[in-house]
């Protein structure tokens, strides 16, 4: 008889169907903005292109932030294993309808608005679904080196989807790619069904916290908000990715400015991104996260803040910038791996669901308050500040030069400054220097009898 493999097993089939999800579906997104773009400038030509190409993401987050809580205490009610196989396949049906679209010559932008919409919906269930299994399906010696297992597929499918997606549209087209994409649907949802995800078992807080719908929905962020630790360190998230958000927004444009609209230098330092996550992810996946997680994230965040971040804007010449690059994004799957396993090890894990969706929705809602605010600073304070004769020249243009681009370059470093100061702080306040040992894991509580 056919044995389902569990633990570390089954968790390396579910991470594998991903990968091959994750990469078909980011070859079909390359493949709808290179036809969107070319839909709202030459099919169809519209005022503000860049616009409406925008509001496909915008579509697809609005759903991902504010349905997280709903979402997150739906996870924690109903089998996490058909959770995540229901959110496969909602992706998975989007794509048959884009492609149904575009093969009948019907495709319109305003189709990938609710494509995305519909989309997003499914997918606030989907991270905090699959976070939540690996608490269940490994142990937590292992927790680090699954959650960078899974953030290594972002930098693969980064890497090469793009590559990928550039060779098959000589090839196969976009109806190819998307009809490719919906095959990796199937295979992630295959490896699922192949494998054993165990439910958790009813711990005294996940007895305590059910409820109404309404009531579940919030209490993810009671549950954070009661455990100082644990705010704090979320609080350390919500710093460091605003500031990284804020320059990050501003990334490509900078680079272009400062290289003279150069997009080989562009591609060679978002090239430099990809490879540092990527290795970064690697080495932490063969060698496991450090013994005491809260150092791989405050030191993580100072790191890549100094070396990373600041360096990037202090930056004239391609060189630097991938070095800067390359250091920014090597620390972040240590960052990240690190909040995760700490997480994972301290919530019982009947109401991660609950948790992790609002932990998510705090940090995701760092991403329009970061672009909203990194325009403006830019247009209209650090960039004619910084052109020749501008008010900011005496103070700062030593540092950082004058001219196209230097304004945020400017800001890119002041928020790696920031970043590296409000993070490291996180070291003289007890309650997130020693997290680790104030917060109980979740296995040392009694289950509800």
């Amino acid at each position: 008889m056919f044995k389902r493999p569990q633990g570390m097993t089954a968790f390396t089939l579910v991470w594998a169907g991903q990968l091959v999800s994750l990469l078909g579906t980011s070859m079909t997104q390359f493949a709808l903005t290179i036809w969107s773009w070319k839909f709202v400038t030459e099919v169809h030509p519209v005022d503000d292109p860049a616009t409406a190409m925008a509001l496909v993401a915008l579509f697809n987050m609005a759903p991902l932030i504010f349905f997280s809580p709903i979402a997150g205490a739906l996870v924690d009610r109903w089998n996490r294993k058909l959770v995540m196989m229901v959110s496969d396949l909602a992706a998975g049906l989007a794509t048959i309808a884009v492609f149904l679209l575009y093969s009948s010559g019907q495709l319109q932008i305003w189709h990938l608005y609710i494509a995305g919409a519909f989309t997003g919906l499914f997918q606030s269930f989907q991270w905090p679904a699959y976070s939540a299994a690996i608490a269940t399906m490994i142990p937590k010696e292992h927790y680090t080196r699954a959650d960078s297992m899974m953030g290594l597929n972002d930098s693969l499918s980064g890497i090469f989807a793009p590559m990928l997606a550039g060779l098959l549209l000589t090839f196969i087209g976009i109806s190819g790619i998307m009809l490719l994409d919906i095959i990796t649907f199937l295979v992630a949802i295959a490896a699922l069904l192949a494998v054993v995800v165990p439910q958790p078992p009813v711990s005294e807080t996940g007895a305590a916290s059910r409820g109404s719908l309404r009531s579940e929905s919030v209490y993810g962020f009671r549950y954070i908000f009661e455990r100082k630790s644990l705010l704090g360190l979320q609080l350390v998230f919500f710093t460091g990715n605003l500031l990284a958000t804020v320059a990050g927004t501003l990334f490509a444009p900078m680079i272009l400015s400062r290289s003279g609209n150069d997009s080989v230098v562009l591609g060679t330092v978002q090239a430099a991104l990809g490879a540092g996550g990527l290795i970064g992810g690697l080495v932490l996946t063969i060698r496991g996260g450090l013994k005491r997680q809260v150092h791989g994230v405050l030191m993580g965040w100072v790191i890549a803040s100094l070396f990373g971040t600041v360096l990037l804007g202090l930056g004239q010449t391609l060189t630097v910038w991938i070095a800067a690059a390359f250091i920014s994004s090597l620390f972040g799957p240590l960052i990240n791996g690190s909040n995760q396993s700490i997480w994972q090890a301290k919530v019982p894990p009947d109401v991660q669901g609950k948790v992790f969706a609002a932990r998510r929705m705090i940090a995701w809602l760092t991403i329009p308050v970061a672009q909203l605010i990194a325009g403006p600073l830019a247009d209209r304070v650090f960039e004619p500040g910084l052109r020749a004769g501008g008010n900011l020249v005496p103070l700062f243009g030593g540092l950082v030069g004058v001219g196209p681009g230097v304004g945020m370059a400017l800001i890119t470093v002041i928020c790696g400054l920031l970043a590296a100061v409000l993070c490291g702080s996180g070291y003289l306040f007890p309650v997130i220097r020693n997290a680790e040992d104030l917060l109980p894991d979740h296995d040392a509580a009694p289950s509800a009898g």
